[in-house]
């Protein structure tokens, strides 16, 4: 699908802003229930019901890995029952996801709970955001993706602590219904009214997500795709060694700099992946994203090693920083890069299946950081392991198999 041809997409009123706006909602409930509070169900179902750490951590894993298959039928599911549908299906299952939460006795309904969550991120997660978004824009895609993904930090900067605050005032029981009613009140309506393909894709049966038989099989196509693979593997890769620092990141400083400081190194890092969205909005249409890219992989490796030689907590916090400047547009570059050089017919299926396998790979971040940290007594050669793996992303991803063939066919 492609924008409006015409469009004034840099004027106020061009509709595809009002979609930007469901989209940071969206965002910002589905990363703030589904991602960052997660570490608040953690603490909170134990303290409630004496349940071990290990089987609310399994829990997640299984929700984790679970979303990572589902978001692989994403274009099926938007060419079987259409935008507003899909997204209505996500609000409502992870609506149910965060009240079950709140209302749960025995451990067999966490794991129901957790399974609800990832049929929210199939509705309302990166992947249909991202295509919604791919099919209203074409000159400010980029920016258009930058202001929609803010919406997930800030769901972790605001939605964590009014959780927190919440548990601690009214019990966490009341805290998930009171948080889940204010979600449906404010995103039903909003989905309702401004969710929708533009009347161009709409018309031209939603091309990259209809239900002709080259979308079918695009999936197929992709696995052998060499522009495909060294988008998704470098970014699978530097997804692991961002989760790992990420779950790790306190672990590490606390022993430094204290707690309260290590809790602003968060603050901070959280801080700065919405500077570096916004910062990247207003300039990647006009850069190369494989270079950006790199550039963002190549930074976050620079401020991992420059973290493992100090123990000043000036330089110690400005790491952090520098390390939360590129931390969200992990999620941003694949879009451009996909719509740049797949292009729009398998857009949903090259999104759904790229995403499925960053998840997967991802997801052992904290696990590989946490063994290695156990294995050599301390975090130098963990973090240094992320700093290789970052420097290697970031030279796969400039890897541009196809334009060579470009050169030899002129």
């Amino acid at each position: 699908m492609i924008a409006a041809t015409g469009a004034d997409e840099s004027s106020l009123h061009y509709r595809g802003w009002r979609v930007v706006s469901a989209c940071f909602l969206m965002a910002f409930f589905m990363f703030g229930f589904g991602l960052y509070g997660q570490g608040v169900y953690l603490a909170e179902l134990q303290r409630a019901h004496g349940w071990p750490g290990t089987l609310v951590s399994a829990a997640s894993t299984f929700s984790f890995l679970l979303t990572s298959v589902l978001v692989i039928f994403t274009d099926d599911l938007l060419a079987r029952i259409g935008l507003r549908a899909l997204i209505l299906s996500g609000l409502t299952a992870l609506g149910a996801s965060t009240a079950l939460l709140g209302l749960m006795q025995a451990p067999w309904q966490l794991y129901l709970a957790y399974a609800l969550m990832s049929v929210g991120w199939t509705g309302m997660g990166s992947v249909v955001i991202a295509t919604v978004l791919n099919a209203w824009f074409a000159r400010r895609r980029g920016l258009a993706l930058s202001l929609a993904f803010n919406g997930a930090t800030f769901g972790g900067i605001i939605l964590v602590p009014v959780l927190l605050a919440l548990s601690s005032s009214i019990g966490f029981r009341s805290a998930m219904l009171a948080a889940t009613i204010v979600m449906v009140v404010l995103v039903l309506p909003v989905v309702v009214v401004f969710t929708s393909w533009p009347v161009e894709a709409s018309s031209n049966a939603a091309a990259g997500v209809s239900g002709d038989k080259s979308a079918r099989h695009s999936r197929k196509e992709l696995l052998t795709n060499a522009s495909f693979w060294t988008m998704v593997l470098p970014i699978a890769v530097a997804l692991l060694a961002q989760m790992g620092f990420i779950i790790h990141q306190v672990s590490f400083l606390e022993p430094l700099i204290g707690r309260a400081s290590a809790g602003l190194a968060v603050t901070i890092m959280a801080a700065m992946a919405v500077v570096g969205r916004l910062s990247l909005g207003l300039f990647v249409d006009r850069l190369d994203p494989r270079l950006a890219c790199a550039a963002s992989m190549t930074s976050q490796a620079a401020a991992l090693l420059v973290l493992l030689q100090s123990q000043s907590p000036t330089v110690l916090l400005m790491c952090c920083a520098v390390y939360g400047f590129s931390i969200g547009n992990m999620i941003t570059f694949p879009p451009l890069i996909i719509q740049r050089e797949i292009g729009s017919t398998a857009f949903a299926a090259a999104m759904g299946l790229g995403t499925s396998i960053s998840g997967i790979v991802s997801a052992f971040g904290p696990g590989i950081v946490g063994l290695v940290r156990s294995a050599s007594g301390d975090y130098t050669m963990a973090f240094a392991m992320c700093v290789v793996l970052d420097v290697v992303a970031a030279g796969i991803v400039l890897w541009r198999p196809g334009r060579r063939a470009e050169v030899a066919a002129s």
